[in-house]
């Protein structure tokens, strides 16, 4: 593998090259001085609970651990010694958490498919929180050899106060499926970021899925380096009593005839149940004969719920083949339940069998058997908490 300078001075050399001139995505930087201790009145903070991130964003220590095992289908490689690819997938951070995280983790784990492999079975990273008194930096890279084709699933569970960053490199012609799933216990607080780089006539699809947790961030950014290349995000998530969740994507379409297309959808139930997305996409000019499509929507069960959902499109040229976006926050079609309850289904399971018709179009196209049915199965576990929740406010 080849060796990547990782100095501050080459990094900071590379970036007066390449630089973000968008006003969608802050300029990027190495540099912990270069970012400031945010305030919440800048625009990429200003949805988010700064009292509730115990520091990550000021000057909470890393000291904390992990539990992780490793359920690795055979032909995929790890290392837990590769911190030489620090910035392998171009990715720079652009906010003080991202960071710290650079300058903080110790080590980095290394998942590699080799090329030319193709991996039938998903192979399985169990992230555990041990306690969320101190906090945990966490870097992690995620490499996908020349036309290879595999899955790889990070499942978050358990008690923590995590702050990582993930670079995922997808080679020319490989195909790697990324599935992310925050399922933490109540009191976890995880600010994640994650950078891909999609080669030539290369796939890259991540799915994420949020349910636990307090407060729970993720930063999904994604780039291009040849032509050709196609990225799909989809995600799911279900925010309860007080959780606070938040997904910012942001696909820059660096190169030609190129393909992005996001769908995220949110349901929200209980008081003080908040989400937050939003979606930006930069089509630069030499982007060309490229095509994107980003929508998010949001289903509110209950009052006092908040969903903000914010679209936004920056196109630095014309010769495009098509760009589109749409956002959506609503509470149950009443039509659909009129119609359901006229066939004599109780109200509770007509709204239940509304809720699974919002997912299940996006849970059919994870692609994971097995998955598909946790999430359904989970899904069905939140429905279930709030029918307990108006009978008993109905008692």
């Amino acid at each position: 593998m080849t060796a990547v300078d990782t100095s501050l001075d080459s990094i900071k050399q590379s970036l007066e090259l390449d630089k973000v001139e968008s006003h969608l995505h802050p300029e990027g930087s190495f540099d912990l001085a270069a970012h400031p201790v945010p305030t919440g009145r800048e625009e990429i903070w200003r949805f988010t609970p700064l009292k509730r991130l115990r520091d990550l964003h000021t000057e909470a220590a890393f000291g904390g651990t992990l539990d992780i095992t490793e359920q690795l289908a055979e032909g995929i490689n790890v290392s837990d010694d590769a911190s030489g690819l620090l910035g392998v997938s171009g990715f720079v951070p652009t906010d003080r958490i991202a960071a710290r995280v650079a300058n903080a983790a110790h080590g980095t784990a290394l998942y590699e498919i080799p090329a030319e492999t193709v991996i039938e079975d998903a192979s399985v990273i169990i992230v555990r929180g041990t306690g969320v008194e101190q906090a945990v930096a966490q870097h992690v890279v995620v490499k996908a050899g020349r036309f290879s084709q595999a899955t790889v699933v990070f499942h978050f569970e358990g008690s923590a106060t995590l702050a990582d960053n993930v670079e995922i490199v997808v080679e020319d012609g490989a195909q790697l499926t990324v599935v992310t799933i925050d399922d933490w216990a109540d009191d976890a607080v995880h600010v994640g970021h994650r950078h891909v780089k999609v080669g030539r006539d290369a796939t890259f699809k991540h799915i994420e899925v949020t349910f636990g947790g307090d407060v729970v961030r993720s930063d999904t950014t994604a780039e291009y380096s040849g032509p050709g290349g196609s990225v799909e995000l989809l995600g799911l998530y279900f925010a309860d009593a007080g959780q606070h969740i938040e997904h910012r994507l942001f696909v820059d379409h660096t190169a030609p005839k190129t393909k992005s297309h996001v769908v995220y959808k949110g349901a929200l139930q209980g008081h003080g149940a908040h989400t937050v997305w939003i979606g930006n996409v930069l089509i630069r000019k030499v982007a060309e004969g490229i095509e994107t499509y980003e929508e998010n929507r949001n289903l509110v069960l209950t009052d006092g719920c908040q969903a903000d959902s914010v679209p936004n499109l920056e196109i630095e040229t014309g010769e495009i083949e098509g760009a589109g976006h749409a956002s959506a926050v609503g509470r149950f079609d009443d039509e659909q339940l009129f119609y359901l309850r006229s066939r004599g289904i109780p109200e509770s399971e007509a709204r239940r069998l509304v809720v699974h018709g919002f997912f299940n179009d996006l849970i059919r196209q994870i692609g994971v058997g097995d998955l598909e049915e946790k999430l359904t199965a989970t899904v069905e576990a939140e429905l279930a908490k709030n029918v307990l929740n108006n009978e008993k406010d109905n008692a």
